[in-house]
């Protein structure tokens, strides 16, 4: 009999490869768990089942403690007073009816005709109310430090649009609403249970019944008892943008020390959020950052035993500067590095067409067909921003012609303003039908046109250096190289014990404030502190998202008005699409559909903070357009423009064709031929050869084309912000 025997074939199993560490069954066998005693997670002692329970009973009851405290206190001796603000739903709401009711629920401390400090006897309790003026960003900054925001409806049930959305985009404090239905003639009460549930459909519908928002409903005076309890409990939260940071909602405001433009502004009110420190800059809406004189505690006026006199001076202020100082060495060549060295040995290898007898030192020197090329070109070197500027004036002019001329016109007609809107509109539906085409122009070589320009083999791969070629702009703004990492550790600092805690009843010295402040008819100012690095000057990155109410083209580097944060200022910013490539494509009109990006020139915020933009009108009105967030503060972030020019193909055999329109001359051929060629149905090729003088080309593709096809040749450059930079 005969046995099999293993050829060279035969397969053999694997062993098991159970790693480094012992199998369950060896732990098993010595009875030992699989973690040793003392060696858990993070270096922590293990603990049994009935450890680990009392472990997170006695931390949760921890956190309920603070939490209650927290809530106990607030309001109370030792603490701010809680700050109520009384909005009106719409224009036409009057409060002067809530505030003579609120004013009868405890001692009065007065202050403006719109504002007064209450003390609850029966509840314990301080309240600061505040009625701002009559401007929405009056309305926006007070909402910003309130505590609670107190919405007051009339019997129509109407809500102002832009005021209802600003609120939710910049952020709402806790919301209550008031129903004032005080009348001599009292509604029944089968009645009164229609207008509820009408009035509920109403915060529905607009989002307010979010937050489990509190109503109540004003039938007689004696309601407003109930109210107060309101006022008082309620869930409380801060905005994001101020847990970082300490603000103040003033009292009182006084001008003194005044020269000829600015002054010293005391400003008097109770500290909130994070405190104060006298060295830190701080900002006031609308006019922008400034020092602190010295800090002055003052008696509180609901304490008469309260210590005052305390005086906080400044040691070492922060610098007011928001640009750098240009260096005009800094472009000075230096002595060469190692790179540069080897960048030149590689030069030296390129091989070039000489004439016969040439030395090696004589052909250094000769330019090649491609870089004579490229120097005529920088030699007659023109913007295209500026051609396109002197275009749109020629057309704007001639159009506002037409329009002067007629006289059928109303005196209130804007002709200017209506063909302005009319040009806009007519290139946003030219763009959205043939995006970033143009037509190759025919009285100018196309390689001096888009000198600027270059092409990519692939958008999204394809390398960019954000150091080359930047404009003069950027030697004025700050940069910081890695802007998580800084944020983290500069709000780590700004947690450190201030100099002046919050709850404080203070008077601040802010020097140097322009006296254009008096002009203001807002009847409180809110005050807010800058972190370090805060007032300089960046490229800002926010992400927003078209408001569906918003009509209208909005062109890019057309000024608007943006809103991040607690401050707001004029720009000219540049959209760009919402993706996470290293390059990023311009928008050439803020989009109606979907995310995108504005970049600006602006300070540098290192908090999460909210972003609005705003049109403001030629009668001094402003128009919401977009919302978002803060996105970043990054000045290599690559903002690229496309420009695609466009070709027809007059002759196709298979995969190649002879296109004409897409040059007009054999050199600006010979100038584009490494850049790759697409088509609108998929296509890829590149320029194999030059056809006669005018134009005309051979392209190879990759596959087949059709007749009804177009040839296209992408190019981009990167573009940057306007300067431009104002506060409003």
């Amino acid at each position: 009999m005969v046995s099999h025997k293993a050829g060279p074939l035969k397969q053999t199993k694997k062993a098991h490869k159970h790693g480094k560490h012992r199998s369950k069954g060896s732990l098993s066998v010595k009875g030992k768990a699989g973690i040793l005693p003392g060696k858990g997670k993070c270096g922590v002692n293990n603990l049994n089942k009935k450890d680990r329970k009392n472990r997170d009973k006695q931390l949760k009851k921890v956190k309920l403690n603070c939490s209650a405290a927290e809530k106990r206190g607030l309001g109370g001796p030792g603490h701010s007073p809680i700050c109520v603000v009384l909005l009106p739903a719409h224009s036409g709401v009057d409060l002067s009816q809530t505030l003579q009711l609120l004013r009868t629920q405890g001692e009065v401390h007065s202050l403006t005709d719109n504002s007064f400090y209450l003390f609850s006897t029966k509840l314990k309790k301080r309240l600061q109310v505040v009625c701002p003026g009559e401007g929405i960003f009056d309305q926006l900054d007070t909402v910003k430090c309130a505590d609670l925001v107190v919405l007051v409806w009339d019997s129509s049930f109407i809500i102002d649009p832009l005021l209802r959305t600003c609120l939710f985009a910049q952020g709402l404090p806790p919301v209550q609403h008031m129903v004032m239905q005080l009348s001599e003639q009292r509604v029944s009460d089968k009645e009164f249970s229609v207008q509820k549930k009408q009035f509920t459909d109403i915060l529905q519908k607009n989002n307010f019944s979010l937050n489990n928002a509190k109503v109540q409903y004003m039938r007689e005076a004696s309601d407003f008892d109930n109210a107060l309890w309101g006022l008082v409990n309620f869930k409380q939260h801060t905005l994001g943008f101020l847990r970082e940071r300490g603000y103040l909602i003033s009292s009182s405001v006084e001008l003194q020390d005044t020269g000829p433009e600015t002054g010293t502004l005391v400003v008097r009110g109770y500290l909130r959020g994070q405190g104060l420190d006298p060295n830190q800059l701080l900002h006031i809406p609308g006019h922008g950052h400034f020092r602190v004189h010295k800090i002055v505690t003052s008696p509180d006026p609901f304490s008469e035993t309260s210590s005052s006199g305390t005086v906080y001076e400044s040691s070492n202020p922060a610098s007011l500067e928001m640009e750098c100082e240009i260096n005009e060495m800094d472009a000075e060549q230096t002595w060469p590095t190692e790179l540069d060295f080897a960048e030149a040995e590689e030069a030296k290898k390129l091989t070039k067409r000489v004439p016969k007898g040439t030395s090696a030192y004589q052909a250094v020197w000769m330019l090649s067909d491609d870089e004579q090329e490229e120097d005529s070109g920088m030699e007659e070197e023109e913007d295209e921003e500026e051609e396109s500027e002197e275009s749109e004036e020629e057309l704007e002019d001639e159009e506002s012609n037409d329009y002067k001329d007629s006289d059928n016109y109303d005196v209130t007609f804007d002709a200017e303003e209506e063909a302005e809107e009319l040009r806009k509109f007519r290139e946003a539906c030219e763009d959205e039908q043939f995006p970033d085409e143009i037509d190759t122009p025919i009285d100018i070589a196309a390689r001096v046109r888009f000198q600027k320009y270059r092409g990519l083999k692939s958008f999204r791969t394809s390398g960019w250096d954000p150091k080359e070629n930047l404009p003069r702009d950027y030697a004025r703004i700050s940069q910081i190289r890695n802007f998580r990492n800084v944020r983290k550790s500069l709000l780590r600092q700004s947690n450190t014990d201030k100099l002046v805690p919050p709850g404080t009843h203070v008077d601040i010295y802010i020097a140097d404030v322009p006296l254009a402040i008096r002009d203001s008819n807002s009847s409180s100012i809110t005050v807010f502190s800058l972190l370090q690095h805060e007032q300089r000057l960046s490229v800002q990155h926010v992400a927003q998202a078209r408001h569906p109410l918003s009509t209208g083209v909005v062109k890019c580097k057309e000024q608007l008005l943006a809103q991040v944060g607690f401050r707001r200022y004029m720009v000219q910013p540049i959209f760009s699409q919402h993706t996470k490539s290293n390059k990023h494509k311009m928008e050439r009109f803020m989009p109606v559909v979907g995310n995108f990006v504005a970049s600006f020139y602006a300070p540098i915020t290192l908090t999460d903070s909210p972003a609005v933009l705003f049109k403001v009108e030629v009668d001094g009105s402003v128009t919401l357009l977009s919302t978002g967030t803060l996105l970043s503060c990054d000045p290599d972030r690559v903002v690229c423009k496309r420009v695609v020019l466009s070709g027809h193909p007059a002759k196709i055999n298979k995969r190649a064709a002879v296109v004409r329109y897409l040059f007009h001359n054999r050199e600006d051929i010979a100038y584009f031929r490494p850049v790759q060629i697409r088509t609108k149905h998929g296509s890829r090729g590149h320029i194999k050869e030059a056809l006669g003088t005018h134009g005309h080309c051979k392209i190879t593709f990759d596959k087949p084309i059709q007749q009804s096809d177009t040839v296209l040749l992408p190019l981009y450059k990167r573009v940057f912000p306007k300067w431009h930079f104002e506060y409003f």
